[in-house]
């Protein structure tokens, strides 16, 4: 007994153990919200606590975070409750509950440690002979990085640390993980929270202190916004990446997605919306600097494309090498990476050093989290030198200066415009002192053009293990405002199915002839999603002429793949970056963007700056259920020119969103910011609400009238299967019109009508019996009996009678049937051994006649009704079983001799045997 219940309670506890992890496998869900409330931090203070939330924190403007001490703080399911009772208010315009997402810190094994000083130990900046990143010409320069902040994004510094203490800057420094002003990190015995402070050490570590080591700008404020120590949403990142951007210059990040080889991701919703309004409202309008690592999953075969933060173009991504200049084994190669700086390698060569927690000092710093906060420091050389650098400057300036020389790659391709570049390294090793030197006489690069084309044909297959050229010819919007001539970024989004994605490789080809990786193989990806509308960024084209053949390759080992839809997006200028000075634009906080609408002729009105056009008017901002887009137009102006050839321009307009959005980025159900009454969001999709969790609301009618038909169909049946029954078993009679079917509803035996068997049965009862009680037949009558087998006909005959009567049986089973001799020694009772045989037996009977009665035709029956009628009848009733064991008793009453002498000259009744397993039979005398 115990054992059964050991076994119940092991299998009990199994179950939820499985269903625990297969919960763990989707997202998180933890207690905070993101809202958009109109009005202000009153308003929405206010707000959480009409309905019972807690006010945490602003994320960005107008966006707040909201917390509920009633919901889980992780759940594999999203409360659909508060979300909607916090919606249905009219001062929120956008929530979003928050689901914690996986970020990993990149940064690789470490080694046994190096007993070199610090300062000689930091080979990266001082060896010389051009194997360094040049720093000490720099500081020769008397630049230092002073004025510049930067703020690490990571798990905290240690603000007291003795060579940080000095350049901190609590102005750049916040934790969002708790909600503070100290972004200390939390002490534990792993020591696992000391990766901020390491990056921290390698960017503005103090000089000349006599303690550990010497930051690339060693004279930079540093801060530290302490996000990774906790739950990472989306919010996060975007109070992260958004926090106090007029005061610091430069973002580090040594952090993204899992680097595990089938990992495809990106910022989402709300961080793009930080990214965006860091490069065109951060440092009073200038940008904010973005450093980013590429990642550390070389060896699982990871494309840096796949990672959406270091493959956007506001991003600086930064790839590493060794001391001896070659590729790490953990680096990831992919077009989007801009250039390259000093980390670790193999176990005989030098990793990074730099400050450690608990006021400590390390020479095991490594990957590529080693290496994006040294280009974060030479960064603020290059700002120091030149404060109004804007965010595409400094990338200009990066790729001018970089150096390929001394860094192995067989992969190094040079562009079409002279410049070597690599997927590895980018165009080379960042070089401080000539970034300096070119920041200090750079002239700022004139404004950013998109082109956009479209490729025509979709849904194009690709053949297992092989591959399809998609050509695409553009002239760079030649003839419109937004004529691209000289490349910056280019991007390829693109749609594709595929039955294993890590199968699929996919390149382009830029006119000049250069060719860009956008997607290796990786052989840890299995994924069936494909690509949904993914940006892959190359840089490999900077610089060259956008206009002729551009050429998408897709080679596919795949079972299946399908190229949906692509779209080739180019960024650059319409005239030389360098050709021209350009005013540096205003350091509003709020500069408005810029856009038009168009009638709906196509021709241009103007609209104020910022607003889109929505039917026949202008607005800010698109509705509910609308998002704005950039369309080409025709010029209006160009009717009175003299010029022949048309100009267009890029205008803005709002379009429908997708039925099931009630805000949106696009026309697909997967660009939905948020969903309408009557959808949710299930796997970043609004997708409808089903009742009892299966039913499609739009289908109830449908699936009613299955119901109802299945009802009828049920019923039908089972009436037919009655009537069916019911007349197998006698007890409904259909009349035939035939002779053949006339007496389907009379006895067996003698051939009565309905209504004489009817009459019949009100004058008597069946006794269901098998001992019989009945009068017996007096001792001085001897009936005479002949027994007829082959006819069943049973002949009672007494002596003193001249008439006789026959009585009937119907056999029911000739095989049941034993008909017996009568026992004359038993005169009354129930007679048990008195039997018929099988033989024809005559027995000697009181002389008495009785009328016969076989089984007679209608005609003997009408002659004998009248006599019968008339007759009193009177019946002494009887049983006989005609089962094989059942005796055939003394069944003639004692009046029976009575009515037998005062009508011999009568007609006698009929009387029947029904043959059944019992059958009744009935005597008229």
């Amino acid at each position: 007994m115990h054992t059964r219940i050991a076994l119940l309670f092991i299998t009990f506890y199994g179950l939820i153990s499985v269903i625990f992890c297969l919960n763990n496998q989707g997202p998180h869900y933890i207690d905070e919200w993101a809202v958009e409330v109109k009005g202000g931090e009153r308003v929405a203070r206010q707000l959480a606590r009409d309905y019972g939330f807690i006010y945490v924190d602003k994320v960005l403007d107008d966006i707040y975070t909201f917390k509920h001490s009633r919901v889980a703080k992780r759940s594999a399911y999203p409360s659909k409750f508060y979300h909607r009772t916090l919606a249905q208010d009219s001062h929120v315009t956008w929530l979003q509950q928050q689901v914690a997402k996986k970020r990993v810190k990149r940064h690789i094994q470490t080694y046994p440690e190096f007993n070199d000083p610090k300062w000689h130990a930091q080979w990266y900046l001082h060896r010389g002979k051009g194997l360094d990143m040049n720093v000490r010409e720099a500081w020769a320069m008397g630049v230092t990085g002073k004025g510049v902040a930067v703020t690490i994004l990571d798990d905290g510094i240690e603000t007291t640390h003795p060579d940080l203490k000095r350049n901190y800057d609590s102005r750049a420094s916040y934790d969002v993980n708790g909600h503070d002003q100290d972004p200390t990190p939390r002490y534990e015995y792993t020591n696992e929270n000391r990766h901020g402070t390491r990056c921290a050490g390698e960017v503005a570590a103090q000089s000349n202190n006599s303690d550990c080591s010497v930051g690339a700008a060693y004279d930079a404020k540093i801060g530290g916004v302490r996000m990774l120590d906790g739950d990472v949403t989306d919010s996060v990142e975007a109070q992260s990446l958004s926090f106090n951007s007029q005061h610091i210059q430069i973002y580090s990040a040594s952090w993204g997605p899992d680097d595990d080889g089938r990992t495809v991701d990106g910022p989402a919703t709300l961080a793009r919306k930080a990214f965006y309004d860091g490069i065109t409202r951060g440092r009073g309008g200038l940008g904010s600097i973005f450093v980013w690592a590429s990642g550390n999953g070389g060896r699982d075969d990871d494309s840096c494309n796949c990672d959406g933060y270091t493959n956007s173009i506001y991003t600086l991504s930064i790839s590493s090498a060794t001391e001896k200049g070659k590729i790490p084994w953990y680096s990831e190669a992919c077009s989007s990476t801009l250039a390259t700086t000093y980390s670790s390698g193999s176990a005989d060569e030098r990793q990074i050093v730099t400050t450690d927690i608990n006021k400590g000092c390390t020479e095991t710093h490594t990957g590529t989290s080693a290496s994006a906060p040294l280009a974060a420091g030479l960064c603020a050389l290059a700002l120091q030198a030149n404060p109004m650098l804007t965010w595409r400057d400094l990338q200009h300036i990066v790729v001018n200066t970089a150096k390929p020389d001394d860094l192995q790659d067989d992969t190094w391709t040079t562009n079409g415009v002279g410049r070597k570049v690599s997927h590895s390294f980018g165009y080379g090793l960042m070089d401080a002192a000539a970034m300096v030197k070119l920041a200090r006489n750079w002239t700022t690069v004139p404004p950013q053009s998109i082109c956009e084309i479209r490729y025509s044909e979709k849904e194009r297959p690709v053949p297992t293990n092989a591959k399809i050229l998609v050509p695409l010819y553009t002239d760079g919007c030649e003839g419109t405002d937004h004529h691209v001539k000289y490349l910056e970024h280019v991007q390829a989004r693109i749609t594709l199915k595929s039955s294993r994605r890590g199968d699929v490789q996919i390149f382009l080809q830029s006119p000049s002839g250069t060719k860009s990786t956008l997607l290796a193989k990786r052989g840890q990806d299995s994924s069936r999603e494909g690509f949904n509308n993914w940006a892959f960024m190359t840089t490999h084209n900077w610089g060259e002429l956008s206009k002729g053949d551009w050429v998408l390759t897709i080679e596919n080992s795949a079972r299946s793949s399908e190229l949906q839809e692509w779209t080739l997006l180019l960024r650059g200028t319409e005239t030389h970056p360098q050709a021209r000075n350009v005013t540096p634009p205003s350091k509003s906080k709020d500069r408005p963007f810029t856009c038009s609408g168009i009638t709906s002729h196509g021709v241009c009105i103007e609209c104020r700056p910022g607003f889109y056009k929505l039917n026949d008017g202008c607005v800010a901002d698109c509705p509910e259920n609308y998002y704005g887009v950039m369309q080409m137009v025709q010029l209006r102006s160009t009717a009175n020119t003299s010029s022949s050839r048309p100009k267009y321009q890029r205008q803005g307009i709002c379009n429908a969103c997708n039925e099931a959005c009630r805000t949106c980025k696009g026309p697909q159900v997967s660009d939905c910011f948020e969903c309408k009454d009557g959808y949710e969001r299930i796997d970043d999709l609004c997708q409808k609400k089903l009742l009892l969790n299966f039913l499609d609301p739009d289908m109830l009618g449908f699936f009613i009238w299955v119901i109802v038909l299945c009802i009828a169909a049920i019923i039908l049946f089972g009436v037919i299967f009655g009537l069916l029954q019911a007349r197998d078993r006698h007890l409904l009679c259909w009349k035939g019109k035939g002779t053949k079917d006339r007496g389907k509803c009379d006895y067996k035996g003698i051939n009565l009508t309905q209504e004489e068997l009817e009459n019949d049965l009100e004058n008597f009862d069946i006794i269901r019996n098998r001992t019989f009680r009945h009068a017996s037949i007096p001792e001085s009558v001897e009936p005479r009996i002949h027994v007829n087998n082959l006819e069943n006909v049973v002949k009672f005959t007494l002596d003193n009678h001249s008439n006789e009567s026959d009585y009937k049986f119907d056999k029911y089973n000739s095989n049941r049937n034993n008909i017996s001799k009568y026992n004359s020694g038993h005169s009354s009772g129930s007679s048990r051994n008195s039997q018929f045989d099988g033989r024809n037996d005559y027995i000697p009977t009181q002389d008495f006649s009785l009328k016969k009665y076989q089984h007679c035709d209608r005609s003997d029956r009408k002659n004998n009704r009248h006599s019968d009628k008339n007759l009193r009848r009177n019946y002494t009733d009887s049983y006989v079983s005609y089962d094989i064991n059942t005796t055939l008793t003394q069944t003639l009453a004692k009046d029976f001799d009575q009515r037998g002498k005062s009508t011999r000259s009568q007609n006698l009744n009929q009387n029947v045997f029904q043959g059944s397993r019992s059958a009744a039979a009935v005597y008229r005398h």
